[in-house]
């Protein structure tokens, strides 16, 4: 199934009910993947759909609050004016909101089942130190290792610090540079002594292991995990 436009809301025909069908549709292929816990891209892009959400429901009510108004009558008792807006919510206003009041809630709903799947997965990992660390721990490799595999996957990984208003963001460009059959070494200081060999590096790099309790699915949910847990990891190490 494609998955949903950012726009879905107010592009293309605008109906309750088709909208409905929808979301609906898109809410139960998402449900699938997370069933089989398989989290990515559908968590991100639950994320987006619900800030998106959000964000057109607060611009709707932005609007509504600076539309023209009408004096319509006077309380001297209490003090009080009525107005009344000179431009009212037409259908298409209208249904609009009905789509984001019925998508919400259930977009929410989806999307903390995502979030406590995720917890789950973060609980199963450890990241390990391997052998002698450099000083510098911004660039160098991982294993990433699932339970009772047979392979390990060898990644390259880099660590950038940038800025924006006035924050620190930490971002880890990752590159798969080959498998190692785990079956035929003991320890993974012997596979990094490997690595070390087959990469012809003369000097001992930064060299981790994250490691998995349980097999999950690597693309969709073990790597990008990894990867979050990994870079707080090395946040909190510095």
């Amino acid at each position: 199934m494609r998955p949903l436009s950012n726009n879905w809301v107010t592009e293309g025909h605008i109906d309750f009910e088709y909208k409905k069908y929808m979301l609906l549709a898109y809410l139960q292929h998402v449900g699938r993947h997370f069933n089989e816990q398989r989290l990515y891209p559908s968590l991100a892009e639950l994320v987006e759909h619900y800030n998106n959400l959000v964000g057109l429901r607060q611009r709707k009510q932005s609007t509504e609050e600076q539309m023209p108004k009408r004096l319509t009558r006077i309380d001297l008792e209490r003090f009080t004016l009525a107005f009344e807006k000179m431009a009212a919510d037409d259908a298409y206003l209208e249904i609009v909101e009905q789509i984001i009041d019925f998508a919400l809630p259930r977009i929410k709903k989806e999307l903390d089942n995502g979030r406590s799947i995720y917890d789950y997965v973060e609980e199963q990992l450890q990241v390990e130190p391997i052998g002698v660390m450099p000083l510098d721990t911004s660039f160098g490799y991982f294993f990433l290792y699932k339970e009772k595999s047979v392979t390990t996957r060898l990644y390259a990984y880099e660590l950038s610090i940038y800025e924006r208003a006035e924050e620190k963001y930490r971002g880890l460009r990752t590159v798969w540079k080959r498998d190692y059959d785990k079956q035929r070494v003991t320890t993974f200081e012997q596979l990094k002594e490997q690595l070390v060999r087959d990469f012809e590096l003369s000097y001992l790099p930064a060299t981790y292991l994250v490691y998995s309790k349980m097999p999950f699915p690597e693309r969709e949910t073990l790597l990008p995990v990894a990867k979050r847990l990994f870079v707080r990891y090395l946040a909190a190490s510095a």
